[in-house]
């Protein structure tokens, strides 16, 4: 019997003790979790301080976040995104008004503008530091405040507090040791179209400042200035002599808004000559040729592939256009690039026709890699673009062209080939036609511009434009510097 109670009081002591655990565990979690809620609230209402950059006030506060990054705001114009860290923190900073005597002062004297890099890399490691306090400051008064409401006793409130600072401060470090300044030479740019330019900034100085990122903060901080000064109309965008800017387009399929998109990007970002991946129509039917004359209204280069859906009537009418080049196999020079290409020799306007199948894609690629490797043999050199619109035709020409564009996949896509040869598959421009009408969301509006070194013929950078959906005015520019030196 004496065996028998000492074994019935150690299992009750056991379960006891885990009990106690259990509850002992469950209140330090809940403890965890109100203070960590607590600070959140904290910062979102109180973590917000003023600070100017330069001659721009902005708001600036950190925000956590499961994507840190860096967004500068510009109302009402769009905002920028910069993968500066991979958070837990985010950094947040809203421009707010201009000093004008500052301004003034940069404009009658651009002189100034050189101590610019100095005096905003200060003012953004000020800034940061007050935003950093502030928001610890307001995360620990959110976490006690919280605490107390719930628990009702202030041990648990300081408890709760000092979990979340913690937990603050775990996370500040890992975004610290992620930190990556050369993020700002590639902001993602959500907004108004007309605007993206002036804030996205002159690929030709980033290429040439690369890595420097004091220069470019500088710069950032200079395109809101300007921008925010002009009161009759946007700054114009006036492109260095010694870059080119192509516009890589594909996949129009008949929607007539890709042009008003396209001439839009020609204007705003000053493009030098336009690239056509194929596929202008949907069905090559002379009713839809009508299309192509648009091609004349843009007084400028205008470089075309036929695509499996466009008819040997539509490549013709595309012919006849002022300033049309259809490419069908030869070397032609633009603008001091030399591009070749050749059309897909497919037309399966329907899912009805299959006949040729990719193997003739295949063998187009492999006869115009052919008469390039010709050329390269008589020591010509390589050419700068080759266009083509399947991009399983791009595989042969690993080697004898810098870079290969491409479209019919209806999505954006780049990749480097084991010899060296970037492809890079346009989206759809016409958002993929009539067939946009059927999906839920719209098939987004794609074009890029490609940026050139006139002298190399070297692709030095590009901007990815993205038109979310049909007919609307909203887009998102990413900005891509290449990793090949320049």
């Amino acid at each position: 019997m004496r065996v028998l109670i000492r074994q019935l009081w150690s299992w009750a002591l056991s379960r006891a003790l885990a009990y106690t655990w259990v509850r002992r565990a469950a209140k330090l979690t809940a403890i965890a979790l109100i203070g960590i809620a607590g600070a959140w609230a904290g910062m979102l209402l109180g973590g917000t301080t003023s600070v100017q950059i330069g001659p721009v006030q902005t708001s600036m506060s950190l925000r956590p976040s499961l994507s840190g990054q860096t967004v500068v705001g510009v109302p009402p114009l769009g905002d920028l995104r910069m993968d500066t860290d991979s958070g837990p923190l985010q950094l947040v900073v809203d421009v707010r008004q201009l000093n004008q005597a500052d301004v003034r002062k940069l404009v009658a004297d651009p002189r100034s503008f050189a101590d610019l890099p100095d005096v905003a890399v200060r003012d953004l490691r000020h800034g940061v530091v007050v935003a950093a306090l502030r928001s610890l400051a307001a995360a620990a008064l959110g976490s006690v405040v919280l605490g107390f409401l719930v628990f009702r006793r202030p041990w648990p409130a300081l408890a709760a507090a000092g979990m979340a600072l913690a937990a603050l401060g775990a996370g500040g470090a890992v975004a610290a040791s992620g930190w990556n300044p050369k993020a700002v030479l590639e902001p993602r740019y959500t907004g108004l179209l007309a605007a993206a330019p002036s804030l996205v900034g002159n690929v030709q100085d980033i290429v040439v400042r690369f890595g420097l990122y004091r220069a470019e903060l500088a710069a950032l901080v200079t395109n809101v200035t300007r921008l925010y000064d002009t009161t009759a109309a946007l700054p114009v965008y006036q492109p260095p002599g010694d870059v080119v800017r192509v516009l890589s387009v594909s996949d129009i399929h008949d929607n007539p808004a890709a042009w008003n998109v396209m001439h839009s990007i020609v204007r705003q970002f000053g493009i030098d000559f336009i690239v056509d991946s194929g596929d202008l129509t949907d069905h090559g039917s002379e009713p839809e040729d009508q299309l192509t004359r648009a091609i004349g209204t843009f007084g400028m280069p205008y470089v075309f592939v036929k695509g499996n859906h466009d008819s040997a009537g539509t490549v013709a009418a595309v012919a006849r256009e002022r300033n049309a080049i259809v490419l069908t196999g030869q070397e032609v020079t633009v603008d001091g690039l030399t591009i070749t290409g050749d059309g897909d020799p497919r037309f399966t306007p329907n899912l009805d026709v299959t006949e040729p199948g990719e193997d003739a894609v295949l063998a187009m690629g492999s006869q115009l890699a052919g008469t390039l490797g010709t050329l390269r043999a008589r020591g010509v050199p390589e050419p700068d673009i080759a266009v083509v619109h399947d991009p399983a035709a791009a595989g042969p020409l690993d080697g004898l062209a810098r870079l290969v564009l491409a479209g019919h996949l209806h999505r954006r896509l780049t990749w480097t080939m084991p010899n060296g040869t970037r492809v890079f598959v346009q989206g759809s421009t016409g958002a993929a036609g009539l067939r946009a009408l059927q999906s839920n969301p719209p098939t987004p509006i794609d074009a890029s511009v490609l940026y050139f070194d006139r002298v190399s013929g070297q692709l030095q950078a590009w901007d990815d434009i993205t038109i979310g959906g049909l007919g609307t005015l909203d887009a998102q520019i990413e900005r891509h510097i290449t990793t090949t030196p320049l």
